[in-house]
């Protein structure tokens, strides 16, 4: 059986408004997602503080920190087994439900029993969310659209991030949530209304909602030929598999995890996701005469137009030259800012007048890791699998990316405590220049690619490494 697989097929000829609509509709919820994660960020100094009506620890601190990533285990295993049942909209849809109560119990709580409760659950939102939008995205876009749609779901989570430090830095902690209770509502009312990824239908075997679906979303009648190939190429990669230890014993799966697990554990071990948790406080040791609340909303303020701009490009300049670019000035900016605290808190060295530079060191950082590391690894889970394991893939990728999340969040709490505030960024550099050995060898191009084009990749050793534009059939 021969499939035509090469992206330059004219299938881009109707309008792609569906599939925009569709793809900012399903990050509402990475939206809320991500203001769970940046929650800590403004919220902690506050519940910290004498003043808190909640007396909080520092270690308890951290745990509410990490509670989402530790719900993430549970929601991603829950959706790996139920999101090929289900659907990736229903899945999408349903998620909105424990975010809304979660910000609820969070905005009538004394407790921080309760607290950490909401944040688990909303872990388990966070689990949902990871492996369906990113699939779902993935699997509605046309080629030529898709890193630009999928790195949305980056920018969409940064946005998150932002907004809650603009909310909680100067609302109280309890109406900050229920501010942010309105979005999971959004969320539930708009994305309801967007199509089901045809290759769900495929999978199930229901060709007419399939073509119902790439109808809309191509915003054109005669899809027969687009059907025809996603149609072959679904029954060719499910015939036969469709276990979770596929992603292990077919060489194609075994590729796909290897990347994912580079990308992924690179991105996390550069500190992305305890930076994120603990900014204000690492602007508040600074010391420097900004505010930490401003310098907090600036950093991300930067971060939210990097990834935007990286969007923009990703479908131009490919996924290999942004990661590479973005992880070598990564691990730069994560020096200087070791040093800086190396500095101050071991030599006897005035660094009054540099106090400005732990906050540019920072900034810049933010602005090298989106152009790259922020953003394509979430857009890439979208990519490499095939359909058959799929959900158990972004299923593995989110227990994965909560476990090394998890760790490195404590690791820098444990180093700041016990060494101080240099510790955590030295190593966090030295994991960025292992991540760019690897990156440099074992993750390929996909740009301009189809999921059929990428999968036949995979299956006949072709070095994907390069910039080539495909156009060649692949016999599958």
């Amino acid at each position: 059986m021969t499939i035509v697989t090469g992206s330059t097929q004219k299938i881009h000829q109707g309008s792609d408004v569906f599939q925009y609509l569709a793809a900012v509709t399903c990050t509402i919820n990475v939206i809320v997602s991500g203001m769970h994660y940046g929650w800590t960020s403004p919220s902690l100094p506050k519940l910290i503080s004498n003043s808190s009506s909640i007396p909080v620890t520092n270690d308890q601190g951290s745990w509410m920190a990490v509670m989402p990533l530790l719900g993430a285990l549970i929601g991603s295993l829950l959706v790996g087994v139920t999101v090929d049942i289900f659907g990736r909209k229903r899945t999408i849809i349903m998620s909105s439900i424990p975010y809304f109560f979660t910000w609820i119990m969070i905005a009538f709580t004394n407790s921080v029993t309760v607290i950490y409760i909401a944040r688990f659950i909303a872990g388990i939102a966070d689990g949902w969310v990871f492996t369906a939008v990113p699939m779902y995205i993935g699997e509605i876009s046309d080629p030529k659209i898709r890193g630009l749609l999928g790195s949305g779901v980056s920018v969409t989570w940064i946005f998150g991030i932002l907004l809650i430090n603009i909310i909680g830095s100067y609302l109280s902690v309890s109406m900050a949530a229920l501010v942010s209770s309105s979005l999971p509502i959004l969320a539930l009312v708009t994305f309801v209304f967007m199509p089901e990824s045809p290759y769900y239908y495929l999978i199930r075997n229901n060709i007419s909602e399939a073509k119902n679906s790439l109808q809309k979303l191509r915003g054109l009648r005669d899809i027969e030929s687009e059907l025809n190939r996603l149609s072959l190429a679904v029954k060719s990669e499910i015939k036969g598999s469709g276990k979770f230890f596929d992603l292990f014993t077919k060489k194609t799966n075994r590729k796909a995890v290897l990347i994912m697990v580079i990308l992924r554990g690179a991105q996390q071990l550069s500190g992305t996701t305890a930076v994120t948790f603990y900014t204000q406080s690492i602007f508040i040791e600074a010391g420097d005469h900004i505010s930490s609340e401003l310098a907090t909303i600036i950093y991300f303020t930067v971060q939210l137009v990097c990834a935007c701009f990286c969007s923009s490009i990703v479908d131009k300049a490919g996924r290999r030259p942004l990661l590479i670019a973005s992880i070598t000035g990564s691990a730069i900016c994560l020096c200087i800012e070791g040093v800086y605290f190396y500095i101050k808190s071991c030599t006897n060295i005035d660094v009054t007048p540099f106090s400005v530079m732990p906050v540019v060191a920072l900034i810049g950082f933010v602005v090298v890791f989106s152009l790259g590391m922020q953003t394509i690894p979430i857009l890439m889970l979208g990519e490499l699998f095939s359909p058959s394991v799929k959900a158990f893939a972004l299923c593995f990728a989110d227990i994965y990316f909560a476990v090394i999340a998890t760790i490195v969040s404590k690791f820098f709490q444990i180093m700041k405590d016990s060494y101080g505030m240099y510790a955590p960024f030295f190593a966090f550099s030295l994991s960025c220049i292992i991540g760019l050995v690897l990156i440099t060898f074992f993750v390929p191009e996909t740009k301009g690619k189809t999921l059929e084009d990428i999968q036949a990749g995979f299956r006949n050793d072709r070095k994907l490494v390069t910039n080539d534009v495909p156009g060649d059939s692949e016999s599958i």
